[in-house]
């Protein structure tokens, strides 16, 4: 079971996050695979459990050192990335690690492992669903808002490159269903 990993991915305001934290505390042998930004961080975030955040010149070097799993520019001047480093300390523990990440890093993860990993697209039942949740968030400009939105419409396009898709209509469904889905990968009951 150790050889194992579960990717949920989505754009921006999808519900990816919500999912794994649900997951995360439903079965205590997944671990949440934490990612390198360099975005700024957010009042309620915490340096090791939410991300690694990390200037441009320390990202920049750890993508020289070839220290990532995958890695991009999400946003202008703003990258994230899958640290080996990170897949190593989830291992180490016997536990399963579990990725939340936007579609591109999710379809270079899902290469990477492929066969070993449960891979999940969730997605909003409509666009005008995502652009709700992420005004709810209240974090965004509106010129941030407008890049997210393209940024999803283009994300959504590539769904059918994943093995599960989610349409996240109501949540507690939703839930349901991933936990469903990840302890049939799992094998546990």
């Amino acid at each position: 079971m150790s050889n194992k990993l579960v990717l949920f991915c989505g754009p921006s305001g999808s519900g990816k996050t919500t999912i794994v934290h649900h997951l995360l505390g439903k079965l205590p042998i997944l671990c949440f695979s934490i990612s390198a930004t360099t975005r700024k961080k957010r009042a309620s975030e915490t340096y090791g459990r939410d991300y690694y955040f990390l200037s441009h010149e320390e990202f920049q070097e750890k993508i020289r050192n070839n220290e990532f799993l995958e890695w991009e520019e999400v946003y202008e001047g703003g990258f994230y990335g899958t640290l080996k480093s990170e897949v190593d300390r989830i291992s180490a523990t016997n536990r399963i690690p579990i990725f939340d990440l936007d579609v591109e890093g999710g379809l270079h993860l899902k290469q990477y492992f492929s066969e070993n990993m449960l891979d999940v697209f969730v997605r909003p039942p409509h666009l005008g669903d995502l652009r709700g949740r992420l005004l709810s968030r209240a974090t965004e400009t509106k010129e941030s808002l407008e890049k997210r939105i393209l940024k999803a419409e283009l994300e959504l396009t590539y769904s059918d490159q994943f093995s599960h898709q989610l349409i996240n209509q109501n949540m507690d469904e939703t839930l349901l269903t991933a936990e469903g889905l990840v302890m049939q990968f799992l094998g546990v009951k």
